[in-house]
């Protein structure tokens, strides 16, 4: 019954590690280690990575609120 046997979570993956590089595997995909999972984390947690904002124009809050 080797075909239910569950994938192997420290076999490499077709994609490389966001980090270093490195083939990534399932255990800690899409990073290669815990490391480079920890890694990931810490910095958006310290604010390195940061999705853009726009700022709205004074016009355009101005026709909301009148409405």
């Amino acid at each position: 019954m080797a075909d239910d046997a569950a994938p192997d979570p420290d076999a490499p993956t077709g994609r490389p590690c966001p980090q270093c590089g490195k083939p990534a595997v399932m255990r800690y995909r899409p990073f290669c280690s815990k490391r480079c999972a920890d890694l990931d984390l810490s910095r958006w947690l310290n604010g390195v990575y940061a999705i853009p904002a726009s700022e709205a124009d004074e016009d355009d809050e101005d026709a909301d609120t009148e409405r």
